[in-house]
């Protein structure tokens, strides 16, 4: 009996391990992007944003307003890597699965990007910090580096979850279907109000952007690398 229960236990297991989780790549480091596609390419043309708000030079993106540089094409299921260097109070951020670019504070999610050293951030809420999801999800750590430095972070979108390594830590890790109310987060903490949208229902596939020179401080990025998942 014992032995038929082995051989009845060992296939069962085998099976649970190959269904997976349905939450996609659970990546915790930096991944090898050398063959990966650019988000953006270098003359800016698969790209939606106001002219001379967007410049690039020697391969590095930087805004000259508080505007976002959108893609063109709608992105769903995909691992983005990049690398950002602040100025001193830089808050800026990385937006996924926009469906509206006309007003898409409430119709996306946004990755914070910010100089958590300067004053109004190291204080400010922990959802405000960089590596949160803005305004739902802090980071487990401030993992930034100080402004003039380049820091490297990957997001990880697949449905519902999200993941965030930043500096080479895993940082921010999300399941959007918990995020049922519009106005306080699964801890009970208060969601901002133009965060008017539960995350539970925004859609999963939407056009990526990057915001550009808010709250007077600007951000440099280079090195922005997609890679579409099945």
């Amino acid at each position: 009996m014992k032995n038929l229960l082995l051989l009845i236990t060992i296939p069962v297991l085998l099976l649970s391990g190959c269904t997976g989780s349905g939450r996609g790549p659970e990546i915790s480091t930096h991944p090898d992007t050398s063959d990966w596609e650019s988000l953006f390419n270098s003359g800016l043309n698969n790209s939606m944003f106001t002219e001379g708000s967007w410049h690039i030079s020697d391969g590095v993106l930087t805004p000259s307003v508080d505007e976002v540089i959108w893609t063109l094409t709608e992105y769903e299921n995909f691992i983005l890597d990049l690398e950002f260097k602040n100025e001193p109070g830089t808050n800026s951020g990385v937006i996924v699965y926009c469906t509206d670019r006309d007003n898409w504070i409430p119709n996306s999610v946004e990755i914070q990007i910010a100089d958590d050293f300067a004053d109004i951030w190291k204080n400010a809420d922990k959802t405000w910090q960089c590596g949160a999801i803005f305004g739902h999800l802090p980071a487990s750590e401030s993992m930034v580096k100080q402004p003039g430095e380049w820091n490297r972070m990957t997001i990880s979108c697949y449905g519902k979850n999200i993941r965030v390594v930043l500096n080479g830590k895993l940082v921010t890790v999300m399941d959007m279907s918990l995020w049922t109310s519009s106005t306080t987060n699964p801890d009970g903490t208060k969601i901002p109000e133009w965060l008017s949208r539960p995350f539970a229902e925004l859609d999963t596939r939407g056009y990526i952007g990057l915001q550009g020179k808010h709250a007077d401080a600007a951000v440099c990025f280079r090195d922005i690398r997609i890679k579409e998942l099945e």
